[in-house]
């Protein structure tokens, strides 16, 4: 026995806009100083995406579709990538920096 769903268009686009307004208000209301570890929260999100973007092509019936889900894949993959070197630099700025104190050497 097979049970399948379908999305309406009606339900998908409240699942979006539902999804965007929480989004927004929780993204909005963050502390400057959060920005990093969410940043890193953020990253393990795209993963899920990637993840479901694979799925989606995998049950892919048309080559629009399959073209579509490519195109979500790799999308999906170069933001998670991205926001993994964002966050390296960001975290790169809290590292005390390494300065080299001059040697007594060259005043002579």
């Amino acid at each position: 026995m097979e049970i399948t769903t379908t999305i309406t268009g009606f339900v998908a686009l409240y699942i979006f806009l539902l999804a965007a307004f929480a989004g927004y208000e929780i993204i909005g209301r963050v502390p400057a100083i959060l920005h990093t570890p969410l940043m890193s929260g953020s990253n393990f999100i795209h993963g899920i995406v990637v993840v479901g973007a694979m799925w989606a092509l995998l049950n892919a019936g048309s080559t629009l579709e399959q073209v579509i889900g490519f195109f979500g894949v790799l999308l999906g993959a170069g933001n998670a990538a991205g926001g993994y070197v964002v966050t390296e630099r960001m975290l790169e700025m809290f590292k005390p920096s390494t300065k080299v104190a001059p040697s007594t050497e060259d005043k002579e």
